[in-house]
């Protein structure tokens, strides 16, 4: 019976807990709820599965040597899953754990209906078992005498097992990969799994009696299923097998399974090969992704170099975490994580490029129009450019490219900023153009529109773009949202701090006395050591842009009987031309410091203001130089 229509099921692995997870597996999984936000906005019934893997050897081991059961160590970890998935915002539908009794009821009539058709049988059982990756290896699969896929030595396992007829299932896995090409993706992952089932298959060892965490084999308790075909099965679990028929009608097969390249064998050939034995469906497609790596190795506890993406969620944010990582790594090819690589790209894409269009943007109306959304008369190119993105996102987004589909929003973005600079709406408003209205019409729903883009990536951003713009979309959101001009004209914007301020290094001494000036806790001063200050009135001469800088402007100010020059964070809030005449107050004695190259001779004093930075200025004009006591 073939699956309904209308409905999406993805999966990501489920996660083995015996220890906490890091970067790496966070990627898996914003990567499975942006797919799944996505195909909700879409209209289609989505069903999103994640979990944890919670039996095996390996988590025997760990508990023993901390002194407690399986279940009493795992569950901490799992807790911090779960945690860990609240945090990044994950939306998934359901948190299946492998020691439940809904999954053991299902691994047992798996088992026993493929015994039934005569693909299990009972031997015993001489190889290679590698114990952290739960697998085992014949011999002439060993590299150096050790794990091919971890490089850990591996033990001489020697005992009765239980194996699955896998050999007998090569010539079909073969046929099927070659009719369906899109079945296993990248197409680098498809071609490994062909090679590897032509090189020959043997039957697979499903049994362990050597420990005892695991599920029972039925009939015969002193054997508990291989941790990997009990694991493997979460899937039909997930989708309501045994459970839930008219669901498990609705939902299966998945559309995507969603691992990392190293567990690709398993999902792309024992699981295919376990359902063709049961007589159910296959997945549509197995997509193995790459790996994060760090700088140039992969991840490890042992090696030191492992990410907690809490840290990275309570230093920057959960928009930019999942940004840099849908972002910055094409899908299916590795990624390598540094600090910089991720402070460039929050900085290039979300703030210099998608805050500075909303910035500028709202800047214009509330000067040229009063602060509401202009009727348009026309449309102007930038509604052509919001539908032909559309299209780019929804094809990338089809095909899995998740990085294709961030970078053609990006692309809008960007063509936002250069119609800005093309069209210069400033000289519109000074020439009382009446094509005016419509370019700021044209920004405002492009502004709009990218945020329904990007809200299957992003969970905030999206929300306090659409407030700024003073939208509130019809709920539920759906795909239909990014049609054009639905922002009604009359509404008032409202102003509000930047929503991507930039990761500026060279800022960090400002922020240091922009924070200490707050903080309650500095200790009193005598007034001998306030007169050390020199406080003085200078006069804004000139001013222009630091490039590539979206916070600073480089002033030149005079002080009577000299000139300064001043590097300023106050790009936010004044513009060049503000400045110019304005008088203000400068700390005259401070040691010079270098921004972005260029030399600051001492810093104006400002208060934090509601929308960015506010400089302290006398009530009425006094002579430049003039010192403040």
């Amino acid at each position: 019976m073939p699956k309904e229509k209308g409905t999406f099921f993805i999966t990501t692995p489920i996660y083995y807990p015996s220890d906490n997870l890091h970067i790496g597996h966070a990627y898996t999984t914003v990567a499975a709820d942006a797919l799944a936000r996505y195909h909700r906005l879409r209209g289609e019934d989505v069903r999103f599965l994640t979990g944890t893997d919670e039996h095996g050897q390996k988590i025997e081991r760990r508990a023993r040597d901390a002194g407690l059961t399986p279940i009493r160590f795992v569950e901490p970890i799992v807790a911090g899953i779960k945690d860990l998935w609240g945090l990044l915002r994950i939306q998934e539908d359901d948190f299946l754990r492998t020691t439940q009794d809904r999954h053991r009821a299902v691994v047992a009539e798996v088992f026993r209906r493929i015994q039934a058709k005569g693909d299990i049988y009972l031997a015993n059982y001489e190889g290679w078992y590698c114990t952290p990756c739960e697998s085992f290896w014949p011999e002439g699969k060993l590299v150096a005498g050790n794990c091919p896929d971890c490089g850990r030595p591996v033990e001489l396992a020697r005992e009765e097992s239980y194996f699955f007829r896998l050999s007998n299932y090569r010539d079909r896995l073969v046929a099927h990969l070659e009719e369906h090409p899109d079945f296993i993706q990248p197409p680098s992952r498809r071609a490994e799994m062909l090679s590897f089932l032509r090189s020959g298959l043997e039957d697979l060892c499903i049994s362990r009696t050597s420990f005892r965490w695991g599920i029972p084999v039925p009939g015969n308790q002193a054997h508990v299923v291989y941790v990997w075909f009990d694991a493997l099965a979460n899937y039909l679990t997930g989708a309501g097998f045994l459970s839930d028929p008219m669901a498990f009608a609705r939902y299966w097969p998945a559309d995507v399974h969603l691992v990392g390249k190293e567990i690709v064998r398993f999902h792309a050939v024992i699981w295919p090969a376990m359902l063709m034995s049961l007589d159910l469906p296959l997945p549509r497609r197995v997509f193995g992704h790459g790996w994060l790596l760090f700088g140039a190795d992969k991840m490890s506890k042992s090696k030191g170099n492992v990410i907690d993406p809490r840290s990275l969620i309570t230093r920057y944010g959960v928009d930019p975490l999942r940004w840099y990582l849908l972002r910055e790594i094409p899908f299916g090819a590795d990624g390598s994580y540094t600090e910089d690589s991720f402070r460039r790209r929050i900085n290039a894409d979300l703030a210099n490029d998608l805050g500075n269009l909303l910035h500028r943007t709202l800047g214009m109306v509330h000067r040229f129009v009063g602060g509401a959304v202009p009727a348009p008369s026309a449309p102007e190119p930038l509604a052509f450019l919001a539908e032909k993105t559309r299209a780019k996102v929804e094809v990338a987004l089809d095909n899995l490219e998740l990085s294709v589909a961030c970078a053609a929003i990006l692309d809008l973005v960007n063509d936002a900023n250069l119609y800005i600079d093309r069209v210069a709406p400033w000289n519109l408003h000074k020439q009382k153009d009446p094509r005016l209205p419509n370019v700021l019409y044209s920004l405002l729903e492009t502004i709009r529109l990218v945020g329904v883009l990007l809200s299957p990536f992003l969970v905030d951003t999206p929300a306090r773009i659409w407030e700024q713009l003073g939208w509130t979309p019809t709920e539920p959101l759906t795909w239909a949202a990014t049609t054009w001009g639905l922002l009604p004209p009359g509404g008032h914007l409202s102003t509000g701090h930047p929503i991507f301020p930039r990761l500026d290094d060279e800022l960090e001494e400002e922020k240091k006395v922009g924070e200490a000036a707050s903080d309650p806790t500095i200790p009193q001063i005598a007034i001998e050591e306030f007169a050390k200050v020199d406080l003085r009135v200078a006069t804004v001469v000139a001013a222009e842009k630091v490039p590539k800088a979206d916070r600073l402007l480089l002033l030149r100010v005079s002080l009577g009987n000299e000139e300064r020059q001043i590097v300023s964070g106050i790009a936010q809030t004044y513009t060049a031309e503000d400045l110019i005449g304005k008088q203000v107050v400068l700390v005259a004695n401070l040691k010079p410091a270098k921004f972005r190259g260029y030399e600051s001779h001492g810093m104006l004093l400002a208060a934090g203001g509601s929308n960015g930075p506010v400089l302290l200025a006398t009530s009425a004009p006094v002579e430049a130089g003039s010192r403040i006591k």
